[in-house]
């Protein structure tokens, strides 16, 4: 086989005349699937899911940001399909990786879902195809592990397919940014990869950002999360030190911010959630020992953030005990089971970690959260939960109210009214009259 069917690819991607596949359909593959959709694109979606496929077969969407409606109507026209039959990556030109990327239990990296995912498209290549990872990983991953299960077809790359890699940028949430107008950073394995790769994305994005590997490119997203996470630590460890010196640190912040350069504001909550920041900084310091190099600061961030929740769940004790209550026997309401404000999204939420904490110490624990009604077991965790609806009865039935993410729902003067003593995770109730008297900084 020539390169001639990779000549063929860059036609077809030249004229928007190709066939889109996404690998997983979550946070970051529905929303690339609408990018494309929108831009006339056939898309054809993957995942292992049943549920997923049978709520797109009815037009339906299940994360929170992607209308029902206009998804709806691209599965009428016959534009975008979905299937869990991975005998199917054949017929897709174009397949996009977006499958999780999580840590084993001792924080290493669990790449048995690129790895699974690379065997299902090995076993159904053809030339002529492009295969893109965008799942976030340490640096090497697409040559070192996923290229070698793809040639295990029989195939080249570089020659019968190409192979890139560009790191998912999604923010859910964000009313200034989505896929389409997020930069792509791309790095293709040889100059004709990259190029393919680059011009796949440049139909649907409006900026797509090159570079000149793909280790490049798995870098690029580490170090974006690395930087959030580090800096997260750092007012998180401020946040502690200010309450003990009868500061705050919201106030702090808020006059740092002043300055027109050289700073940026990051805010401290109960510990970090969603896939990336709680997750990405491991990847690194996992292959930095492959190197004998310690990453002791991105090491010691982790440490900090992971350690939020005990901190959260001692200021709980300490609320209670000046109240008369002891944590064991209390009874606790968890407002917010989403990682961040104002989405559907509870992957690596701290608020599992505040239930597994609070639970163990023998407290009574419910949640609210008007984007996830149900808490059902997980990959990290078995709970079978209902939200607690917030009515003045049950807040007033509750000895303590724990903020630990703060939706815009929420009527915050409502719930200071009727609660009897409330844990401030995310300065929702500074500066409210009576706030003084009932609510507990964290």
């Amino acid at each position: 086989m020539t390169l001639s069917s990779l000549v063929t690819l860059r036609g077809k991607i030249d004229t928007n005349s190709f066939t889109l596949g996404v690998i997983g359909l979550g946070y970051v593959g529905l929303p690339l699937c609408l990018t494309f959709l929108r831009k006339g694109t056939s898309v054809i979606g993957f995942d292992l899911d049943s549920r997923k496929i049978q709520r797109i077969e009815k037009g339906e969407s299940y994360i929170k940001h992607i209308p029902s409606t206009e998804l709806a109507e691209h599965v009428k026209r016959g534009s975008f399909t979905a299937t869990t039959d991975f005998a199917q990556l054949n017929r897709p030109d174009a397949l996009l990786i977006c499958v999780p990327t999580p840590l084993t239990k001792n924080r290493e990296p669990d790449l048995q879902y690129i790895e699974a995912t690379g065997r299902a498209i090995a076993q159904a290549l053809r030339p002529g195809q492009i295969i893109v990872l965008e799942s976030t990983t340490y640096p090497g991953t697409t040559v070192e592990i996923l290229q070698p299960i793809l040639e295990e077809s029989g195939l080249k790359a570089g020659v019968d397919f190409a192979l890139a890699f560009s790191p998912e940028r999604e923010d859910p949430g964000n009313p200034k940014f989505a896929t389409a107008n997020i930069a792509k950073v791309v790095g293709g394995i040889d100059a004709l990869s990259s190029e393919l790769a680059q011009k796949l994305y440049k139909i649907a994005l409006e900026t797509v950002i090159p570079v000149s590997s793909t280790q490049i490119a798995e870098m690029t997203k580490l170090l974006e999360n690395i930087f959030r996470s580090v800096n997260i630590a750092l007012v998180n460890e401020l946040k502690i030190l200010c309450l003990r010196m009868n500061i705050s640190v919201w106030e702090v912040i808020e006059a740092a911010s002043t300055k027109p350069f050289g700073f940026m504001p990051f805010y401290p909550g109960p510990g970090l959630g969603g896939h990336c920041i709680p997750i990405d900084p491991f990847y690194l310091t996992s292959k930095a020992r492959e190197f004998d190099i310690p990453t002791r600061f991105i090491e010691l961030a982790g440490e900090i953030n992971s350690n939020m929740p005990y901190f959260v769940v001692q200021r709980v004790m300490e609320a209670l005990n000046q109240h008369g209550k002891s944590l064991k026997g209390a009874s606790l309401l968890l407002l917010g089971a989403a990682y961040k404000k104002d989405v559907d999204d509870d992957r690596e939420s701290p608020t599992y970690k505040l239930l597994d904490l609070l639970l163990e110490k023998g407290a009574h624990v419910g949640y609210n959260d008007p984007h996830i009604p149900t808490l059902r077991p997980g990959r990290m965790h078995s709970y079978n939960l209902t939200s607690t609806p917030l009515t003045a009865e049950n807040l007033r039935a509750t000895d303590c109210v724990i903020v630990a993410t703060n939706h815009s729902a929420y009527d915050y003067d409502f719930i200071l009214e009727h609660s009897k003593l409330i844990v401030d995770t995310r300065n929702v109730f500074t500066g409210k009259k009576g706030a003084a008297e009932k609510v507990i900084m964290s």
